[in-house]
């Protein structure tokens, strides 16, 4: 088999997937002029880490993703206890992207025979991820669809939704956000749950078990940090890698100067993808970031190196244009 040198070679086509994506958002959101007027009306557009809603002096945050094909890793390594981790990562790190802190969630599990032993796995999983988040699980739904969900009889998918809250006049837009104010990193756990389809062709069955390690969520880190510095913007580092920071501000630039990637990064660099790709498709060691102004910076790194690693990577610029150099690499490159 040919190993993949780019995320359309393994199979996930970012350009095709965006354009399928626009033609879907230009129906939905036609949808966000119900309920105008009213307890319950959407605030803002789509396209953002998640939607708000309006609700009296509050605004209530949506959002919903699954683990994508990690879950063909736990079954290959027939390990299901840390994947219903990744679900709620996957959600709560976007919740908390517009200062809403998340109070709820849902999941949803199909699966291709009926397991009450992978259920049971699972479900330790969205407990500690629960935990982690400090959030309370308020349901659910189970399918069993073997004509879908393939996978020599332990196939299954896993997705969620969160409900978030914050104040309206609480909400962390990016608006604020100008020349000269600072990006600050937060270290990933590793791959996460994003571009799986790469990372997995690319690498070796002897890399799964990284592979597996659960998506870090940053509930309680970003949660103290907005009660105690004023953040401008916030970004979850996905699928897409650093083109997420295009979400914050139209028209906004950044100037990284970015840590050396963590080894497993490397791996699959070193099969023959290029580094443009990599940071359009991974996290590459840095999964959240924050947009602090200078006189913040101090007091925002000093309360996040309390949780996980956390440094100064860059600062924002006035041209519409993400420039990075990758430490240790000596490499640049231009998004």
């Amino acid at each position: 088999m040919t190993t993949p040198k780019d995320y359309k070679s393994s199979g996930v086509d970012i350009k095709v997937e965006e354009k399928s994506i626009s033609a879907l958002v230009s129906v939905i959101k036609e949808t966000l002029q119900f309920r105008k007027g009213k307890i319950g009306a959407a605030i803002g557009d789509i396209g953002s880490f998640s939607g708000f809603i309006e609700f009296g002096d509050y605004a209530l945050s949506l959002a919903t993703d699954g683990v994508g094909s990690k879950v063909l890793v736990a079954q290959k390594l027939k390990k299901y206890d840390t994947v219903g981790i990744d679900v709620i990562a996957m959600n709560v790190n976007d919740v908390i992207c517009n200062g809403a802190a998340p109070i709820a969630f849902v999941d949803y599990i199909a699966l291709e025979k009926t397991s009450e032993y992978i259920l049971g796995e699972i479900a330790k999983g969205l407990l500690e991820g629960a935990k982690q988040s400090d959030m309370p699980i308020v349901g659910g739904e189970t399918a069993t669809l073997p004509d879908i969900i393939k996978g020599d009889g332990e196939g299954f998918d896993l997705a969620g939704t969160c409900l978030g809250v914050v104040k309206k006049d609480k909400i962390i837009s990016g608006k604020e956000i100008v020349p000269g104010d600072v990006v600050i990193g937060i270290a990933s756990s590793g791959v996460h749950s994003n571009g799986l389809t790469l990372a997995r062709k690319a690498l070796g069955e002897e890399d799964y078990p990284e592979l597996l390690i659960p998506t870090r969520i940053y509930v309680k880190q970003i949660l103290d940090l907005i009660d105690n510095v004023k953040v401008k913007g916030m970004a979850h580092i996905t699928g897409g890698g650093l083109l997420n920071l295009k979400r914050l501000k139209k028209g906004t630039g950044f100037e990284l100067e970015l840590p050396e990637p963590p080894v497993i990064f490397k791996k699959i660099m070193n099969t023959g993808v290029e580094i443009e790709e990599m940071y359009r498709t991974f996290n590459m060691g840095t999964g959240f970031m924050v947009i602090v102004s200078k006189k913040e910076k101090d007091k925002a790194l000093e309360l996040l190196n309390k949780y996980y690693p956390s440094c100064v990577i860059g600062k924002i610029i006035g041209e519409d244009i993400i420039k990075a150099h990758i430490k240790g690499l000596d490499k640049s490159f231009t998004l």
